[in-house]
């Protein structure tokens, strides 16, 4: 394995998570679990490839996207993070992270963004740095963008209680396939529990009430599993996940 020359481009802690993104968790976790030193520089989506955040830059190489950067550092420095796992094993690990990825985080976005309340107190105040004058209209515009990206999605186009129990039908199927290990695929640790962790963790935080919350926090063996990967990787982070959400 030669050595890495990696920045990371992140977003930032917020909503008492490490991170806002779900995907720059995975990223990092991964890059983590290669064994790869980096550096980390905040940004924002408009600013990175493809308007999507993570990114890096290897070397002067610049790759987008969470999946293309885990293809990227397991080419480049022969790190397999599905080690130990047969090819079924890996189909199955794949189709798990297509659950988390495609289904499950456009709940969670769904009612971090449209509700509300959830707005008004989190991504609302991504527009804080704008110039006062232009505050109001660019959170107008940004819950817009993602409203529309949501109906295109699909999940979108549902009422809350629908996506609700949609979303109840993702975390009911991750908490079985976790059952008593201590890992996704077994004992290891493999790729896909990089982003479990990040999704999972963003649904369990108390910063949101949702009823996707309410429903994880129901169950033990996921809130010990994102305890045991927040432990892991992120250990000076101050993780309170039972803790009861604050209104605004």
């Amino acid at each position: 394995m030669s050595l890495s020359s990696i920045t990371l481009y992140v977003t930032r802690p917020g909503f008492l998570m490490p991170e806002t993104s779900p995907f720059v968790i995975k990223t990092e976790v991964q890059l983590q679990m290669a064994g790869l030193p980096y550096q980390r520089e905040s940004t924002i989506p408009p600013l990175a490839p493809k308007g999507k955040v993570p990114y890096i830059v290897d070397d002067g190489e610049v790759v987008p996207d969470s999946t293309f950067i885990r293809a990227h550092i397991e080419r480049k420095y022969g790190a397999d993070l599905d080690e130990g796992l047969d090819a079924r094993q890996r189909a199955e690990s794949w189709a798990i992270e297509r659950l988390l990825e495609d289904h499950l985080y456009f709940a969670m976005v769904w009612f971090r963004w449209i509700v509300p309340e959830n707005f008004a107190k989190g991504p609302a105040h991504f527009a804080d740095r704008a110039p006062e004058e232009e505050r109001e209209q660019l959170r107008r515009d940004m819950q817009a963008r993602r409203d529309a990206d949501l109906r295109s999605h699909g999940i979108g186009r549902h009422t809350a209680v629908e996506i609700a129990s949609l979303g109840e039908r993702s975390i009911n199927t991750v908490a079985q396939l976790l059952g008593e290990r201590s890992y996704l695929m077994g004992e290891r640790l493999t790729g896909v529990d990089a982003f479990a962790f990040g999704v999972l963790a963003s649904i369990l935080t108390p910063f949101f009430d949702t009823p996707l919350r309410r429903i994880l926090v129901e169950r033990p063996n996921l809130v010990a599993y994102v305890q045991r990967m927040m432990q892991r990787f992120y250990p000076d982070h101050v993780w309170e996940p039972l803790k009861e959400p604050e209104t605004v």
